[in-house]
């Protein structure tokens, strides 16, 4: 009767493992064919992009005040990011930790946020290279000790992109509308536009324009604009010679540098590590 009963636990061991590989196999097999009728382009140090990608993400930022103090931020609110199919991705951000180098701020996490994206038009490079997409971004207040937002937030956007050869161009507009205390937070709008070009098989340097115009709140009527060279690494596989392999890594970095007058931080160095799977 053991021998039986040991018999049937690892059958159902057996019928288990099977179909949790059948799981994340479809789950696989659904993400790239999502991710076929869409361009492969890199995703941007800071700008929103319309792409769909499945990733963890880790970003790295240090800003300078206009008081020249720094400020780290371990996680710059990015998280992960899944493709369960149709035309959607699904993100989690996870609190960022920031670290200030002054005894007037205390350390502390910050708020933690979901995003929904939807694509509504794609083509592949070979299909004519070009891609549109809407999201809709909402963070909770669960920072410490001011190290996030007194309110919840809710941040639609439009997102799109054209690609000419190994260069392409990819821009997003949307608004960031806090729903409590619109007085002393305020409302902004923000756009953000993306050249990059595609050297040989892995590196991607861009120029991005980030521009963020307030409305209400402390800053009310005032313009930031900042212009942020970088370069970004993409996509080294881990298992190059298997064809439906999709597990890689990327890298990237660089600065924000401000070009107006008003601007909240400057020289705000950049680093991203991506976990692709």
């Amino acid at each position: 009767m053991r021998k039986v009963a040991a018999l049937v636990c690892l059958i159902a061991l057996a019928g288990v493992v099977h179909a949790q590989e059948n799981f994340f196999q479809r789950w696989e097999t659904r993400t790239s064919a999502v991710q076929a009728k869409q361009p492969s382009w890199s995703v941007p140090l800071v700008a929103p992009y319309p792409m769909l990608i499945q990733v963890f993400r880790s970003d790295f930022t240090r800003q300078i005040t206009p008081t020249h103090t720094s400020t780290w931020n371990y996680g710059a609110s990015r998280g992960l990011n899944l493709v369960p199919g149709l035309n959607s991705e699904i993100d989690f951000y996870y609190p960022p930790y920031l670290q200030h180098n002054t005894p007037k701020a205390k350390d502390g996490f910050g708020d933690v946020g979901f995003l929904y994206k939807y694509r509504f038009l794609s083509a592949n490079e070979k299909q004519g290279n070009y891609m549109l997409s809407a999201q809709v971004t909402a963070t909770i207040p669960t920072g410490s000790h001011s190290n996030g937002s007194t309110d919840a937030s809710v941040s639609p956007s439009i997102l799109g992109g054209k690609g000419l050869g190994r260069f392409d161009v990819i821009s997003s507009l949307g608004g960031l509308l806090p729903t409590g205390d619109t007085k002393t937070l305020g409302r902004s709008i923000a756009w953000n536009t993306t050249a990059q070009y595609r050297l040989g098989r892995y590196v991607w340097p861009e120029l991005e324009a980030n521009t963020t115009h307030f409305l209400g709140g402390k800053n009310d009527g005032k313009t930031q604009n900042f212009l942020t060279p970088g370069i970004t690494f993409s996509k080294f596989k881990f298992h190059p010679q298997d064809t439906h392999s999709r597990t890689g890594i990327a890298f990237g970095a660089g600065m924000q540098m401000a070009t107006s007058h008003f601007h909240s931080y400057n020289h705000e160095l950049v680093f991203t590590a991506r976990l692709i799977f």
